[in-house]
């Protein structure tokens, strides 16, 4: 059976992950954390506890796997003093423990995860924040390893804004979709706010493909083609359910956040129904599946 280390289990993308695959592929996940007890009843995945990030060297010595999917970020828009000993951990360090590991782990692909803000709005190398700017050392680090272990195929995969299933972020769509169910208002920046979204699930077949097909290995946009305005979605929302979405416009500016166009992933593209999936995912209560 192909062994997956994964980190960032408990994340929204992470989650994902496990729950789509964890039936057909055996999961080694890194926890500092008590683990969710779902994963603890399913025999195909293996949970590897650590406290601090040196012990995790040990601890990553002793497994053998076929590839590594790095989820594992923290997410600070307008750092403060004392966010940055996580971020630099969790967006930097943590990932090069598990790359000087690649050797002796025996992996032949590592996916990792990248964010638009590395290139801000589409401009190359345009660091929005401190968060980006540890993601794009990070993968300056990446191209180190790449240069000296050829055996290793790498993956970085760029995405911007996603709903689905089991998320617990504070993004538009899951904001709105908890005040709809709390007969509340959602105060929105604009209503003309133009989002690039994705369901989670585009992720998913963009890593199953990596997973199972001969994939040239660089970096990739895994985003929508065509952007929606907010105000546009809401309307729609509104024409299909009999209860109505609140919302308070804080502005009329046009927002529109562009991305930089890396690869296109072959045999990859988005579904044709993400309007429809996000009009269903707000209209359900609970859809959560841990």
């Amino acid at each position: 059976m192909h062994k997956i280390l994964l980190t960032g289990s408990s994340g929204f993308i992470g989650s994902n992950i496990l729950n789509s695959f964890s039936k057909d592929y055996k999961f080694y996940i890194l926890v500092r954390k008590k683990p969710i007890k779902t994963y603890l009843k399913n025999k195909n995945i293996k949970i590897i506890k650590f406290k601090k990030y040196n012990s995790l060297n040990s601890k990553l010595k002793k497994i053998k796997i076929d590839t590594v999917i790095h989820c594992a970020t923290h997410y600070v828009k307008d750092h403060k003093f004392q966010d940055i000993e996580k971020l630099c951990y969790s967006n930097l360090i943590f990932g090069n423990i598990i790359l000087e590991n690649l050797k002796n782990l025996k992996a032949s692909k590592f996916i990792n995860f990248s964010t638009v803000w590395e290139d801000g709005n589409a401009k190359k190398d345009n660091i929005e924040n401190l968060y980006s700017a540890y993601k794009k050392n990070f993968s300056t680090i990446l191209s180190f390893y790449k240069k000296n272990l050829k055996k290793v195929n790498f993956y970085e995969l760029m995405v911007y804004d996603t709903f689905g299933n089991n998320d617990q972020r504070k993004k538009i769509i899951h904001t709105l979709k908890m005040n709809y169910h709390k007969n509340k208002s959602t105060a929105i920046i604009s209503k003309n706010l133009y989002m690039n979204l994705l369901n989670v699930s585009d992720i998913i077949n963009a890593i199953e493909l990596i997973l199972k097909k001969n994939v040239i290995p660089k970096k990739y946009s895994i985003t929508n083609t065509f952007y929606i305005k907010i105000l546009d979605l809401i309307k729609i929302f509104n024409t299909q359910s009999q209860k109505r979405l609140k919302v308070k416009w804080l502005s009329n500016r046009k927002i529109k956040y562009k991305i930089y166009p890396y690869g296109k992933l072959n045999g990859w593209k988005p579904r044709n129904s993400y309007i429809k999936d996000i009009i269903n995912y707000i209209k359900v209560k609970k859809n959560l599946w841990l």
